[in-house]
Order: structure tokens, then C-alpha cells, then sequence
């Protein structure tokens, strides 16, 4: 297994906010156009789930598993070519100040890491930053 986990992010919102919004996978159909759609498309959500389509991997689906208020959410994926887990965790320094970081876990095959370590890196900093700069 292998860690990839983003830098922490500056939220200007409480954390219970935060987790409300991103614990209810619905509210990510609303911010979706902040998603590169030449990478990112034919997004799906209900409240538990998302799948989507990645260029050159296919479609991948998650679920949350685990919902911690105000904490943490883990997500893991059902359908993917590499298996992976994801948590989202906050940390409320005040009341509108919430630290966010995510750290995504992943199956990687050894023949295949260095090929995918590096985007997947880009891509979970990219995903803190898009879910950091957010409207809550």
C-alpha cells in the first residue's frame, strides 16, 4: 500500500459546515464544473456514492464507508483498477477557521508505481485545493 496525502488546507468555515457539505456526496454535483472536464467525466452522485470517468483509466466509483461529525469521512473504491482508500479529515482551529488534508491510500502494483505515483500526487493536492476553495 501506498500513502499519498495532500498539503493541509485553510477553510474559512466551521468544520461542521464543511462536513456537511462533504459528507453528503450530492453537494459535489453543484461545485462539478470546478473539475477539469477534459479529465474528469459523466459524473453520477446519490448521498453515499460517486462514479465517474478518468482518461486513460476507466470508470472509477467510490462510496463512503465511514463518517466521523465534524472529523473525518473515508471513502473507498468499489469500482477501480487500483484499489484504493480515501479520508477527508478536518480539523477545526476556530470557528471559521477548518484545516482539511487528504490522504488516499492505494493498491499500487510495484511495475506500475512509478509511472502513476506522480499523477496521483498532483491529483489529491489538486482535489484539497478544489475542496479548500469551496463555498460552504
Amino acid at each position: 500500500m501506498t500513502d499519498f496525502t495532500s498539503n493541509v488546507q485553510k477553510i474559512s468555515f466551521s468544520a461542521e459546515r464543511v462536513f456537511r457539505k462533504l459528507s453528503d456526496l450530492n453537494n459535489i454535483e453543484s461545485v462539478k464544473e470546478n473539475f477539469p472536464a477534459d479529465k474528469i467525466r459523466n459524473m453520477t452522485f446519490d448521498s453515499d456514492s460517486c462514479s465517474f470517468q478518468v482518461d486513460a483509466i476507466g470508470t472509477i466509483s467510490v462510496r463512503i464507508v465511514e463518517r466521523e461529525p465534524d472529523k473525518t469521512i473515508k471513502l473507498v473504491s468499489e469500482k477501480s483498477p487500483v484499489p484504493f482508500t480515501c479520508w477527508i479529515q478536518l480539523q477545526e482551529i476556530a470557528s471559521d477557521d477548518t484545516r482539511l488534508k487528504l490522504t488516499l491510500r492505494a493498491d499500487i502494483p510495484f511495475m506500475f508505481k512509478s509511472m502513476v505515483s506522480k499523477p496521483l500526487e498532483e491529483g489529491i493536492q489538486k482535489m484539497a485545493e478544489t475542496l479548500a476553495s469551496l463555498q460552504y
